[in-house]
């Protein structure tokens, strides 16, 4: 009996068509995302090595020490500021962009494996707890801290916590030891670390950072400060290593009229955008002082290229840093973060400011530290090179050139006198000498007073003397500008624990060229 035409070609017709279904899918794959029936997905080399490690290395290996390798070697690849931060670091650095994190509001130093506090945060949690200037913490709950085998990552744990929780220390204090229950809370990370009158006109503001809350800070400081007669201004950017853009975009707002432009970014993957003046500054018009050095970079070099392009104020210092990529922070499955260059800024004539980075990444920090203390010898590109509305040449490339160049201080101290000073031996002498004449400081009115008539009288130094010895430091036979050295840095500490920041800064720049090159100019 003959079969009918349908059996014979229906499985033929059936393989036909699942042949060119597969054929079609084959021929599609790439056109949807990897993951599915038809991805045949091929691992990376580095995927590979990872495996194979795993699975037939001699020894055991730790994947992740492994793995973050890599990773920070292809990054090297790159440029300097595009980095892999660990998942360990990652809260630290979002407290520092954030401008606060949970803690007691104390500073310390560590001297012979004790930690004794040396500032405290006022109506801060430890201030409220009446911790003081001086006292040695020995006990963190319960958990020794002093010892040879101390940590200083582990204390800083230790202090920190969630809000609210408590956190009880035990410290020594006049030779007793007192137990110390304090409520942690939200401890600010201030980006103006002083703003005060240099005279009866001339206002000054330190921004040592740009975090989220900078602009807001500024604000308060610039209008306390128009309030007490501000007529000129020296913003001091010095050591100011950048931050949060927008901040500092938000602050050139304030410096400079009209809509004008005060910076541009671009990228391959990052459509051009500008940034301009929206609103009318509280200081567009008053003299202004801005102070620079090589600390100074990224965002700071923003606000320094914007308002020498407009020929906004006079830029006293040493070239800045020379940092003109913009990264964006992308967090990772593993709680590590990819730090990410997106694009490159631009200064309103149109310099970018980035210096070459061709040699690595040590070489490109390293250059900042090896450059001469006396002159600026960088080679300017004069394909580079732009004109200001005033007619000045500016240059990019390698930083923000400043108006006036500031010669670093060559001064050669003694050994012995480097030694105190930076073994922190001025600060453990200053302790119980601040608490001992506490009343005597209080009584002056400020910080400048404090300043220019507080002397140290020949009991005092050889008190000092006779402390330095016992840590092995000979300071009797040193020269009059080492000993003056040291009581200025005795003073400002001191200053700071009377007066706060504005005060130690009021009495280091008694002898501050930068502050005495800025007043100058704005007295001529």
């Amino acid at each position: 009996m003959k079969q009918p035409a349908a059996k014979f070609f229906l499985p033929l017709l059936l393989s036909i068509t699942m042949i060119a279904g597969i054929f079609i899918g084959f021929k599609m794959r790439d056109s949807f995302p990897s993951s599915g029936f038809f991805s045949a997905k091929q691992q990376s080399s580095v995927e590979e090595i990872m495996q194979l490690l795993q699975s037939k290395y001699v020894d055991d290996v730790n994947a992740k020490q492994l793995s973050d390798t890599a990773i920070e070697a292809i990054l090297s690849k790159l440029d300097p500021h595009t980095i892999y931060i660990d998942a360990k670091e990652v809260a630290d650095i979002n407290d520092e962009i954030n401008g606060h994190f949970y803690g007691i509001g104390i500073e310390y130093e560590v001297y012979h494996d004790t930690f004794f506090v040396t500032h405290v945060l006022p109506n801060g949690p430890g201030d409220k707890a009446k911790l003081q200037i001086g006292d040695k913490i020995t006990k963190a709950n319960n958990k020794a801290i002093s010892g040879k085998h101390l940590e200083i990552e582990a204390m800083v744990n230790l202090l920190r916590g969630d809000r609210n929780s408590t956190l009880s220390v035990e410290v020594m204090r006049n030779n007793k030891l007192i137990t110390v229950p304090i409520i942690r809370d939200l401890i600010p990370v201030n980006s103006i670390e002083a703003a005060y009158m240099l005279d009866n006109k001339t206002g000054y503001i330190k921004i040592n950072q740009f975090s989220t809350h900078t602009y807001k800070e500024f604000m308060i400081e610039l209008t306390a400060l128009k309030k007490a007669g501000m007529q000129n201004m020296v913003l001091d950017l010095r050591d100011n290593g950048g931050g949060v853009l927008d901040q500092a975009i938000e602050i050139v707002d304030e410096l400079l009229e009209g809509d004008k432009l005060i910076s541009y970014s671009e990228g391959k993957h990052y459509e051009k955008k500008e940034f301009r003046c929206r609103r009318q500054g509280q200081f567009e018009t008053g003299n202004l002082i801005l102070l620079c050095n090589e600390g100074s970079a990224s965002a700071s070099e923003v606000v320094l290229g914007a308002l020498q392009d407009w020929d906004r104020g006079i830029i006293i210092g040493r070239r800045s840093f020379g940092k003109g990529l913009i990264q964006e922070q992308y967090d990772l499955q593993n709680g590590a973060a990819l730090r990410l260059t997106i694009a490159r800024y631009f200064t309103p004539l149109g310099r970018s400011i980035q210096k070459s980075y061709k040699n690595g990444m040590y070489a490109y920090y390293e250059e900042a530290d090896n450059r001469s203390p006396l002159v600026d010898t960088f080679h300017y590109d004069s394909s580079m090179m732009v004109t200001s509305p005033k007619g000045k040449h500016l240059f990019g490339g390698g930083g923000i050139r400043p108006d006036y160049f500031m010669p670093s201080d060559t001064t050669r101290i003694q050994k012995s006198t480097g030694d105190f000073i930076y073994k922190n031996m001025a600060t453990q002498f200053a302790i119980p000498y601040y608490n001992k004449n506490k009343k005597t400081i209080a009584a002056f009115q400020n910080a400048v007073n404090f300043s220019n008539q507080f002397q140290f009288s020949t009991t005092d130094w050889e008190s000092l003397e006779s402390f330095a010895s016992t840590n092995n430091i000979s300071l009797d036979k040193i020269p009059s500008i080492d000993k003056i050295f040291i009581i200025e840095n005795l003073k400002s500490t001191i200053a700071r624990w009377q007066w706060n920041k504005n005060g130690y800064y009021q009495v280091m720049q008694s002898s501050d060229p930068y502050i005495q090159k800025s007043m100058s100019i704005l007295n001529r």
